[in-house]
């Protein structure tokens, strides 16, 4: 995909999520755009490096890092980046992506159905991996905090 490509897709991703992060959680659109400029560009950024950097691994593991570090504590900036982060909210983020899903895999629906039953018992698996994953992760950490 182009880069130009991307960052039409970025832009798009980031109007929609603007205008739910209002509709659902009352955020003012003028609130909110500074946070999303920003997570397009670390997106963007991370996007570029993978295109650069001749390491055959997925953008968003270049986009996860480059969002960590730039939010890490003492850095130049990091206070003002989660700041403005915050305003953005996750819930909001996530409705366009798992529509550009929904119609991807409407798109392939021949794909899947070839895949049978074997496609539901991965879900599964996934599924309650993840979540028994998640709660051994939180028990640790509140263990660690003193919480529990």
């Amino acid at each position: 995909m182009k880069l130009s490509h991307s960052l039409i897709v970025l832009l798009i991703t980031a109007a929609i999520t603007v205008i739910g992060n209002f509709a659902g959680y009352g955020v003012s659109i003028l609130e909110a755009i500074p946070g999303i400029l920003i997570l397009v560009a670390i997106a963007f950024a991370g996007i570029i490096l993978n295109k650069v950097i001749p390491i055959n691994i997925p953008s968003v593991a270049y986009i996860v890092t480059l969002s960590t570090v730039l939010t890490i504590p003492g850095v130049p900036g990091a206070e003002k980046i989660a700041y403005y982060a915050s305003k953005v909210n996750f819930l909001a983020l996530a409705t366009p992506i798992l529509a550009y899903a929904g119609i991807y895999t409407g798109k392939n629906l021949d794909a899947l159905k070839k895949t049978g039953w074997r496609i539901v018992v991965l879900a599964l698996f996934v599924m309650i991996g993840t979540y028994i994953g998640s709660a051994i992760i939180a028990e640790v950490i509140l263990r660690l905090l003193g919480q529990i």
